[in-house]
Formats: C-alpha cells, sequence, structure tokens
C-alpha cells in the first residue's frame, strides 16, 4: 500500500502557530523541539460533510498526551478548533479531509534537550488534505515485525507522541517483504497493533481487540467498541497471541485515516475465508452510519 500524490493537495494552504501559508513556503525552526527530538504530540481528524468525528474525544487525547510531557502550555479546545476551521476555510474543504494537528513543545534558545530551553511555545502546525480512507477494501496483507512495542514502564503507550521511529522500521519491514503493513507484538509476544492501526479479529461470532498495554487509546478502537455494545456483539479486550491471529475467521484493522480494513494475510497464512468478512462489513456500516449524523460542526 503506497499512498500517492492528490492533485487537489498541490496549492494547500497549511497553519503554522495560527500563520496561514501555501505548503511550499511552510517552515519551522531547525531549534522547534519537533526537530530537535521528536518532542510534540499529534492528532490525525477527518473531516465528514463539514463535520469532524469525535473532535472533543481526539482534542482531549492531544491534551492528554501533553500534560503527560509536561508542557507548559497547552491550547484550549476553542483555540485549536479555531484554527482547524481557519485552516479549512482557507482550503475550501467541507469533506473527504484528513486533518494532522501536531503540537510541539517550541522554539529552544539553543540546541540540547532539557526542555528547560524552550523559551517560546507551543507551536501548532494544522494540516488538512484532501484525503478518503488510505487502505485498499479488498484486503490487507500483513507480516509481523521484528520491532516490538514498548510497555508502560519503558515509554507509556497512552502518549501519543511524534517520536515514531518503532513504527517507521516496522513499516520497512513491511515494504521489504511486499505486505502492507506490519503487525508489532508487545515485549511479551502478543499481539499489540500494527504500525498505524489497532487490530481486532473475530472468532465465532466474537469480536476481539488487544488490550491497551502496548498500544495507544484508539478513538476508532473505541468506536467500534462501543458499536458492538450498541449491535449486541459479543466483545472482549484480552492478550491475542499470533496463533489466535492465524487460525481467526476475519481480521480487521481500525484508525482515523483508514477507518475500518479488512485483513486478509498474515505471514503468508490466509485468515478466513481471504476475503473481508461479513462482520467488519457489518460494522463499517455501522460506523458509517455514525460519521454520517455525528460529529462537531467546524466550518
Amino acid at each position: 500500500m503506497l499512498q500517492r500524490f492528490n492533485e487537489r493537495n498541490r496549492d494547500l494552504i497549511v497553519n503554522i502557530n495560527g500563520q496561514l501559508v501555501h505548503r511550499d513556503q511552510a517552515g519551522i525552526s531547525p531549534f522547534d523541539s519537533v526537530v530537535q527530538g521528536g518532542d510534540a504530540v499529534w492528532e490525525g481528524l477527518r473531516l465528514y460533510t463539514g463535520r469532524i468525528f469525535q473532535l472533543n474525544e481526539h482534542l482531549d487525547r492531544l491534551r492528554s498526551s501533553a500534560l503527560a510531557l509536561a508542557f507548559t502550555q497547552i491550547p484550549s479546545h476553542d483555540e485549536i478548533k479555531e484554527q482547524i476551521s481557519r485552516t479549512l476555510k482557507a482550503n475550501n474543504m467541507t469533506d473527504g479531509v484528513h486533518i494532522r494537528l501536531t503540537l510541539t513543545r517550541g522554539v529552544k534558545i539553543t540546541s540540547g534537550m532539557d526542555p528547560r530551553l524552550n523559551q517560546a511555545g507551543p507551536r501548532l502546525i494544522v494540516l488538512a488534505e484532501h484525503k478518503p480512507p488510505v487502505y485498499e477494501k479488498s484486503g490487507l496483507t500483513l507480516i509481523t515485525s521484528s520491532v516490538r512495542r514498548f510497555p508502560p514502564d519503558c515509554l507509556d503507550p497512552k502518549i501519543h507522541h511524534n517520536n515514531l521511529i518503532q513504527s517507521i522500521l516496522a513499516k520497512i519491514e513491511a515494504n521489504v517483504a511486499g505486505a502492507d503493513d506490519a503487525l508489532m507484538l508487545d515485549m511479551r509476544g502478543f499481539v499489540a497493533e500494527t504500525n498505524a492501526t489497532h487490530v481486532f479479529i473475530v472468532d465465532r461470532g466474537e469480536v476481539l481487540t488487544p488490550r491497551t498495554v502496548a498500544c495507544p487509546e484508539g478513538i476508532t478502537r473505541a468506536v467500534v467498541l462501543e458499536l458492538c455494545s450498541e449491535a449486541q456483539i459479543p466483545h472482549a479486550e484480552r492478550d491475542l497471541s499470533l496463533t489466535e491471529v492465524y487460525r481467526a475467521d476475519e481480521m480487521f484493522c481500525s484508525g482515523t485515516m483508514g477507518e475500518l480494513a479488512a485483513v486478509t494475510k498474515v505471514d503468508g497464512s490466509t485468515i478466513g475465508s481471504g476475503q473481508p468478512g461479513q462482520m467488519r462489513s457489518r460494522l463499517s456500516e455501522l460506523f458509517a452510519e455514525r460519521t454520517r449524523t455525528e460529529g462537531e460542526e467546524i466550518i
């Protein structure tokens, strides 16, 4: 799976700390903490017909991550919403848009890792792109990565930070293997997530997903679990081994950028029938109904 350039994004206007500039003129200081050490937090949002789905939940997670990193200043939800709205209006965007929010600690007076060197900040970057869900509907192929997800005593996955080297290394392995993405395990050998999404398997009608021991508290993941509860679909959060993945009836992944996407092969093993399954289709329909009727109007 390789995303391609969308011609509609050629003249994007991006928002750097409230300044609206053409994508080719956008710049960030080499002294910014995100450049110096990946010291920033981020969120991915999706715009559906003028509304952003689960906006407050995403902003709550952004704030939680910034607090965990001891940011001394954090913009309010209303301040961030204003900048998102300005960016979307500047680009004439109303639907089919993915928004990447980045909140850096700010600019340092000299290079170094000490947060006390950050005497200007934070900095909010709003990048909105015309981007439909990125995954193929026919099913994804995964390989298991040698790169493990950290447990909370190494680096708490509940911090949605910008240091994505683990994910990038896992994605490199997937690329070399000719797979779409990489399945990542925790330090105990249980499934955590992929390099980019949360994962679910279906076993005899029950929807199962890993606990948030070595993966973030996913917004779309939480919605899927809510949909299961509302539709009275049996579901659980528990440790899952690779054996359970290989013998699953279905598998799918979830995320804001790709919504719900079927997985049909892992490490060369065909999952279920090798085709997108009925449970994923049912949950996708329920998810689509949510996105059609819910969300905060932002434009």
